[in-house]
C-alpha cells in the first residue's frame, strides 16, 4: 500500500476480479461511473502492450453530494478510482484513498468526516474480495 491508496490482492483471474469489484462497490453504495481500459487504450495511442488494467470511476452520490457542499473544487479529484491490474498469478486492486484528498483540500473537519466514511466504504468493499 501506497501513502495514497488502499489495496489489496487476490488470487483469481483479473476479469473475474473486475465483476468482484464492481459487487463489492455496489455493495457499499458506489456506483462506477466511468471505466477506463488502460490496456486497450495504451496499445491503440502508443502501441505499447502493458498488463490488463481498467481504472474504474466509483462514486456514492451522497458522499460525493456532501463533500461539494463544503468544498466545490474537490470535485477535481472525484469520483473515487479503483485500479484493477493483473499481476502474476493474481490480481492487485488499489482504490485511491479518500484520506489522501483530504490532504490535498486542506484542513476541514468536515471534510475529514466525509472521507473516513468513503475510505472505510473502500476498505470494505476490498475487504470483501
Amino acid at each position: 500500500m501506497t501513502a495514497y491508496t488502499l489495496s489489496t490482492t487476490v488470487a483469481r483471474p483479473f476479469a473475474e476480479t473486475v465483476e468482484a469489484v464492481r459487487a463489492a462497490l455496489a455493495e457499499q453504495g458506489f456506483g462506477v461511473l466511468t471505466e477506463i481500459d488502460l490496456q486497450a487504450t495504451l496499445k491503440k495511442k502508443l502501441d505499447v502492450d502493458v498488463v490488463p488494467q481498467v481504472i474504474l470511476g466509483a462514486c456514492r452520490p451522497q458522499l460525493a453530494y456532501r463533500a461539494l457542499t463544503i468544498d466545490p473544487s474537490i470535485a477535481a479529484v472525484l469520483p473515487c478510482n479503483v485500479v484493477v491490474r493483473a499481476a502474476d498469478d493474481v490480481t492487485v486492486v488499489e482504490a485511491f484513498d479518500p484520506d489522501a484528498m483530504v490532504g490535498l483540500a486542506g484542513d476541514s473537519e468536515a471534510l475529514a468526516l466525509v472521507a473516513e466514511d468513503a475510505r472505510t466504504r473502500l476498505g470494505a468493499a476490498l475487504a470483501a474480495l
